[in-house]
């Protein structure tokens, strides 16, 4: 479970990017973050996993403070961010192994799970090439790997299809609702509302910093009086801010 209760984030003094953001996402469901550019969503998920700290306000992964106890929480977390150009030197072996590192997961737990992971991504083949070596579907998956090495119970991903190819982008899609079916919690951001609608149980729109609506699909047709589809519902609510 994540929660955040009146977060607060201003650059500069002045630009407001998450203004009073109070937000809850349940264990066993899959939870989509949408917003047009500059919504606020990045700047939300940042603060989420300690990248960022927020001015004010509170955000607790699974009952731990992220301020207070940021090792404790962060453990808790696998986090897929925006950009998958990183550790370009490594084998995609090596990162697998430097993150299995990184939370201390046995010898033994570790083989499994990277020899599950890729079979799953069909990597098996290119982990000991160079990460720089692969195209931006290959490291966006091994990314992902390394985030799910230590079988995290809180995913959160930024755009994480973005560069994949169908079949990874089915593989991804598939293993999201197998870890909420668990009883844990997926939050992801996407700009491709018509995933958002068949994936996720629920959904929540930010723009301009602010939480415009959070719930079911139904529910947001409920309140908004429209049997429309997400996207249009999306497209109406946030041009009405603008």
């Amino acid at each position: 479970m994540i929660e955040l209760i009146n977060v607060n984030k201003t650059y500069g003094g002045t630009i407001k990017a998450v203004d009073d953001l109070t937000l809850e996402v349940p264990r066993g469901q899959i939870f989509g973050f949408l917003g047009p550019n500059g919504a606020g969503k990045t700047t939300t998920i940042k603060m989420i996993t300690g990248i960022l700290n927020a001015d004010s306000g509170s955000i607790k992964i699974n009952g731990i403070d992220i301020k207070q106890n940021p090792i404790a929480a962060k453990r808790e977390i696998g986090y897929v961010s925006d950009n998958p150009n990183v550790f370009l030197r490594l084998k995609g072996i090596e990162y697998l192994n430097f993150m299995a590192d990184m939370y201390d997961v046995p010898v033994r737990e570790r083989r499994e799970r990277i020899d599950e992971l890729s079979k799953r991504f069909a990597m098996e083949n290119v982990l000991r090439n160079p990460i720089q070596s692969y195209s931006h579907g290959m490291r966006q998956k091994i990314i992902i790997m390394g985030v799910l090495v230590h079988n995290p119970p809180v995913w959160i991903m930024d755009e994480p299809l973005t560069g994949l190819d169908p079949k990874s982008s089915f593989i991804l899609k598939e293993m999201m609702r197998e870890h909420a079916n668990e009883n844990k919690t997926v939050f992801f951001s996407t700009h491709v509302l018509d995933v958002a609608e068949k994936l996720c149980d629920r959904v929540a729109i930010i723009n301009k910093g602010k939480i415009l609506f959070s719930g079911t699909l139904p529910e947001m047709k409920e309140r908004f009086e429209k049997d429309e589809s997400l996207e249009k519902i999306f497209l109406e609510l946030t041009s009405d801010e603008e």
